[in-house]
């Protein structure tokens, strides 16, 4: 029996279920964190949002490890994603805000073993492997899904799986995967799931890059160079507050800045904030969405702006 601090890991689907319909029995809410692990303060502080999620009601937060395969391309990261699951227990423990941490081997129907270790899961349709996929069709298109076209396939695919297997009442999600965290609240609103989605904001270092596992993979010198994402979109904030809502100039600006450090941009994009559609002019809410590498790292971020008065 685990000590009343330490979360209790939870491996089997089935499991996990009954324990969120027991949590649920006893009076409580269930929150979900969802996480691919090698946590950091930022994922803390999706724990800290999810425990105050039922203003004032019992809380069982339960966080969820598991990288999505269905989400890497072939060509992606899969391999070299970082992992530390004793280190991410212990952090969740010294919160003493965790209740359980679920950590499943596998979430697809594979037809073989050896389909393990495959990335974006084409090849295990058929011969009763995996052939059933979520598409967010609209949300889905531009910004990441035009590099990155099985991730938002592979994401709402997995969530929607840990949604009938944990069946949170909240759950919690990081704004800096802002393409991300709309195509999950559009998914539960279409699909009906009782779910309320809280959108939690972008954790940063003391110099303003914004907290992601993948930073680990950046050199001193890269990571000095990365600081032009966050400081460009900063520049671009205050340029639009203060009256200049172009958003081609804006691209303009934050293309040649990123470009001058050192990275190679794959989108800045200013788009309205629920739709996702580009807006020409920041008229209306909008949020500006940059992905850029430096050396083999994409790194992404944002920034929200409410519209000039």
């Amino acid at each position: 029996m685990a000590a009343a601090h330490e979360p209790e890991v939870i491996r089997d689907k089935a499991a996990m279920r009954a324990w969120a319909r027991r949590r649920r029995a006893e009076g409580k809410a269930v929150a979900l964190v969802p996480t691919m692990g090698f946590l950091h303060d930022g994922h803390l502080s999706l724990v800290s949002a999810a425990a105050a999620s039922a203003g004032g009601k019992p809380v069982a937060v339960v966080v969820s490890i598991y990288v999505n395969p269905s989400q890497f391309a072939p060509t992606e990261d899969l391999a070299t994603y970082p992992s530390d699951l004793a280190g991410d227990i212990r952090k969740l423990a010294a919160t003493a805000a965790v209740a359980a941490v679920f950590c499943p081997p596998d979430l697809y129907a594979r037809p073989d073993a050896g389909a393990e270790s495959a990335s974006c899961l084409e090849e295990t349709g058929g011969a009763y492997g995996h052939e059933t996929w979520i598409r967010v069709e609209h949300l889905e298109k531009g910004m990441c899904g035009s590099s990155r076209p099985v991730f938002f396939r592979g994401v709402a695919t997995v969530v929607a799986k840990l949604f009938n297997i944990v069946e949170p009442d909240v759950v919690v999600f990081g704004k800096k995967d802002y393409q991300q965290w709309r195509v999950i609240c559009r998914m539960v609103r279409d699909l009906d799931f009782a779910i309320e989605i809280i959108g939690s904001e972008i954790v940063r270092e003391a110099d303003g890059l914004a907290m992601s596992s993948r930073n680990v993979h950046l050199s001193h010198e890269e990571r000095e160079k990365a600081l032009s994402i966050s400081r460009s979109l900063v520049k671009a904030r205050t340029a639009a507050l203060n009256g200049n809502t172009h958003s081609q100039q804006i691209k303009y600006q934050m293309v040649q800045t990123l470009t001058e450090a050192g990275g190679q941009v794959d989108y800045v994009e200013t788009v309205e904030q629920e739709s996702l559609v580009p807006l020409e002019r920041i008229d209306r809410p909008a949020v500006i969405c940059v992905a850029a590498w430096f050396g083999k790292v994409r790194l992404i971020d944002n920034v929200e702006i409410q519209a000039p008065s």
